[in-house]
């Protein structure tokens, strides 16, 4: 016998194979739900101790302007995770005229922002759950608005 001859593969080299490229997969997707995590973690710390930047405040500007050069008469202006608001986005997703309390961070900062410069301009501002996930609330979006007033 010759060392040329082909291998015998048993049954359970195949199974540990298969075993081992499963364990491969999950290990992968075990990192990649780490990276995520740490990027929500990174995002949630800026989003409640940093203020709103002039980068932000400059995307702002460029998402209204690109809207109202689509003819459109809002514009999705900022989006958070709903876990970040005080009541994990309930008042929000209920349409409760609270709403605004329940904002930290950045949002809050947004919002103030919105009722000294924005409002007295003619602008309208309303939070809508953006996405829900698993059928659960998951972000939610600022709409900047400057249609005309309905009669």
């Amino acid at each position: 016998m010759t060392d040329d001859a082909p291998k015998v593969v048993s049954a359970n080299d195949l199974r540990m194979a298969i075993l081992r490229k499963e364990m491969e997969e999950m290990e992968k997707a075990e990192k990649a739900k780490a990276a995520q995590e740490a990027r929500l973690k990174e995002f949630a710390d800026s989003f409640l101790h940093d203020h709103i930047g002039d980068d932000e405040r400059a995307m702002i500007q460029k998402l209204v302007m690109n809207a109202v050069q689509n003819g459109k008469f809002e514009a999705l202006v900022y989006s958070f995770p709903s876990d970040l608001c005080t009541d994990s986005g309930r008042a929000i997703n209920n349409r409760l005229p609270h709403w605004p309390e329940t904002l930290q961070g950045k949002a809050k900062e947004l919002y103030d922002r919105y009722l000294a410069v924005a409002k007295p301009q003619g602008f309208r501002l309303k939070a809508a759950i953006i996405t829900f996930p698993g059928g659960m609330p998951g972000d939610v979006g600022l709409f900047l608005n400057w249609a005309p007033e309905e009669v």
